[in-house]
């Protein structure tokens, strides 16, 4: 069985398991879509649509949102200028998986209906991660200090103290003293008599 689907202005002929290209829909990847727009039903009995082939429908599950092959525009503006431009472009695409065609019932599927998703912004939707607990580590139990009795703290050996030593009481040795050898001596110089001593040896002269 295949039929003809109509979207994004072109046509696909398509059967149960085909995977193909078609132009950027409004749906997440893993999504389930329906296309409602059947020109043709073949199998048995082929139905042609007059346009469309009422109450069919062609169901498909999105695979992800892509991007076509880059392709690059050349533009010359003026002659004898050298003047060119170049400029890239990606079609921006769908990729789904035809899972199964209705010949009939679509109306009743309850299935989204496939739209465009041309100017929109599809963000593509991560799968959650699991935050991952970092793992109890079983705590050691603490021994518990009880208090000591008298009678322990009794038996508790003293520490020695240390006696400080004492300063030492040796004398300091005097600094010997050295002569300079070959120096002569200076005898005291002896300063001549006063005026007053003269006087008064005369005086005593003069009574004896």
């Amino acid at each position: 069985m295949f039929a003809v689907l109509k979207t994004g202005g072109k046509q696909y002929k398509v059967s149960s398991g085909d995977v193909l290209r078609v132009e950027k829909l409004d749906a997440q990847a893993g999504e389930k879509i329906q296309f409602n727009e059947i020109l043709l039903v073949g199998g048995a009995k082929t139905v042609v649509g007059s346009p469309l082939v009422a109450d069919a429908g062609v169901q498909a599950e999105v695979i992800e949102q892509i991007k076509g092959v880059k392709t690059i525009n050349f533009v010359k503006r003026r002659r004898k200028h050298s003047s060119k431009r170049t400029k890239g472009h990606r079609q921006q695409l769908t990729l789904l998986r035809i899972t199964e065609i209705l010949a009939k019932g679509a109306k009743k599927s309850g299935v989204k209906e496939a739209l465009s998703g041309t100017g929109l912004i599809i963000e593509k939707v991560s799968s959650p991660v699991k935050s991952e607990k970092p793992s109890k580590v079983a705590k050691s139990p603490t021994p518990e200090v009880k208090p000591k009795t008298i009678s322990e703290a009794k038996t508790v050996p003293a520490t020695k103290k240390v006696a400080a030593k004492k300063p030492s009481t040796a004398k300091a040795k005097k600094p010997v003293e050295v002569k300079k050898v070959g120096t002569s001596e200076k005898k005291p110089v002896s300063k001549p008599a006063s005026k007053k001593t003269k006087k008064v040896t005369k005086e005593s002269n003069n009574g004896s």
